[in-house]
């Protein structure tokens, strides 16, 4: 295996992705002659019953259009790790934050099914999400991309301009909370939200939008990572900062009566909400 190759591949970190690293860990472990046979098979097939999930979703879904997988290739090529490795005060970013094409053809089916034309973004990143949602919108829809790196923003908007669809986004490159201010003193309202930005502002970006008019009466907020490598249901000791605070986000929600919501266990766990 080539160095580039090695260096490209993505860490696991989806619950599934963290569970069969592991896995794999504990079967090459049984190849020790030690080790009773029936355990080794029996581990053998866990192995291959969660390693082989997301492969079988992917090639069973409805395949990703050309300018989304050259965007994803363009975001797995990019030496993250040299470019901002003396980002020592500011978010690291690295490939694993794209949002990907399981994920993607799923918000792409959200558009489709929800009828929204006007779509806000928190967190774009290098605009996989973005771009999968602005295929699914009519010709006079749009997509409002909050993005705080102006570098990612840049990288994204050149991908765009490989699409036809990329003139329906516009991106906004400042803090979220600032741009959601900004966007609400407008008077914008959104039938679709997508958040996947700071972990530690998720609370804030939901009050936001319910105590204003950015969320549409009959709109809909989908939100990226709820389920965070599995942190939010371990024990609080295994939480990082950024998974506590995901499970502070998922109790506000729980509790809050003006919504409904439901938690799919789609990669790092993608969770719709509504207002009632």
């Amino acid at each position: 295996m080539s160095e580039t190759l090695v260096r490209n591949q993505a860490r696991p970190v989806t619950p599934l992705g963290i569970l069969v690293e592991k896995l794999e860990t504990i079967l090459k472990m049984t190849q020790d002659a030690t080790v009773r046979g029936e355990i080794a098979d029996a581990l053998k097939q866990a192995y291959q019953l969660a390693a082989g999930i997301d492969p079988y979703l992917e090639a069973v879904s409805t395949q990703e259009s050309p300018a989304l997988a050259a965007l994803a290739k363009k975001t797995r090529e990019e030496p993250w790790s040299k470019r901002f490795s003396d980002r020592a005060t500011v978010r690291q970013l690295e490939q694993e934050m794209l949002s990907g094409h399981l994920e993607g053809q799923t918000l792409k089916m959200f558009v489709c099914m929800s009828g929204a034309k006007n779509i806000l973004e928190i967190g774009m990143f290098t605009g996989y999400s973005a771009l999968a949602m602005a295929e699914a919108l009519p010709e006079d829809g749009r997509v409002v991309a909050c993005e705080v790196d102006e570098y990612v923003a840049n990288f994204a908007a050149s991908c765009f301009q490989e699409s036809p669809h990329g003139s329906k986004i516009s991106i906004e490159v400042a803090p979220a909370l600032e741009t959601l201010r900004k966007l609400a003193k407008a008077g914008e309202s959104f039938d679709l939200v997508f958040i996947d930005a700071d972990k530690k502002e998720y609370i804030d970006y939901f009050k936001l939008l319910l105590d204003t008019n950015l969320l549409a009466p009959n709109g809909f907020i989908c939100v990226d990572n709820t389920l965070l490598q599995g942190q939010p249901y371990l024990p609080p000791e295994q939480q990082t900062p950024n998974g506590e605070a995901i499970a502070q986000f998922n109790r506000v929600v729980a509790d809050d009566p003006r919504v409904e919501q439901v938690l799919l266990p789609l990669r790092d766990g993608l969770t719709i909400i509504r207002r009632v």
